[in-house]
């Protein structure tokens, strides 16, 4: 089945000029999907509340979207899901369930940094950019972007401290988004700090992303992608 599923890598389908991509955000608590109509997130059913609902709820809300729109998953020329990092269950059920529609349908994959997603939601027309998303104590998991989106640091697994990003504030506006920003907010008191805190990963900002990388062809091997967990599986412990 790997030789079948890696000749499908590079495969694309374009229709009347109208690309259709699914896009999958199941990396946190909100299970989120939307349809992408040429970079444009049309539709979008998602549930951020405090549960992980993504077993039950992901393929549901697939059908919800795709029939809201009026189009089958045949028309379909794309599934985009969030790679990570965040919850090892939330990532494992997403990719499964992309990984799935994509050998079915014979459509290629495309993968899209958590982080990155969730820079775009913030909206900065100035300064740095910091997506956090929660993990463990006072740690998070963070990337850099400058307000065009071009990625500074590599996303990294971060203990928080009051000296942490010091770099970067003292350069100017900082804006800090996810629902890791609590945690530094409580002891960051720089005044070139913005706090975006509660706020998710979303499929929504997926749009833009997916779009782009599907007209570079920039597509996965579905016979050995693997989300980005950044940070090995601890038995027994909680899904971050």
């Amino acid at each position: 089945m790997q030789l079948l599923l890696q000749r499908k890598k590079t495969k694309k389908k374009k229709v009347n000029n109208t690309t259709h991509i699914l896009c999958l955000e199941t990396a946190t608590t909100n299970c989120s999907v939307a349809l992408s109509i040429n970079g444009k997130a049309t539709v979008l059913k998602e549930d951020n509340s405090l549960q992980y609902s993504h077993a039950e709820s992901l393929h549901t809300y697939i059908e919800a979207v795709l029939n809201q729109v009026g189009i089958d998953k045949q028309q379909l020329n794309a599934i985009a899901v969030s790679k990570g990092p965040g919850s090892y269950t939330g990532l494992r059920i997403g990719v499964s369930a992309a990984k799935g529609l994509c050998y079915a349908l014979d459509i290629p994959l495309l993968a899209i940094p958590t982080l990155e997603a969730l820079a775009v939601q913030a909206q900065a027309t100035s300064g740095i950019v910091i997506p956090m998303i929660d993990a463990r104590r006072m740690e998070v998991y963070s990337a850099i972007y400058d307000r065009a989106g071009k990625q500074l640091r590599e996303t990294q697994a971060q203990v928080l401290d009051e000296n942490a990003f010091a770099r970067y504030l003292e350069q100017g506006t900082t804006h800090f988004i996810g629902n890791g920003v609590a945690k530094f907010a409580a002891i960051c008191n720089h005044k070139n700090a913005v706090f975006l805190d509660d706020k998710l990963p979303s499929a929504r900002e997926m749009a833009v992303l997916a779009q782009a990388r599907f007209e570079q062809a920039a597509f996965e091997d579905l016979a050995y992608f693997e989300p980005y967990y950044l940070k090995d599986f601890i038995l027994g412990g909680k899904p971050k």
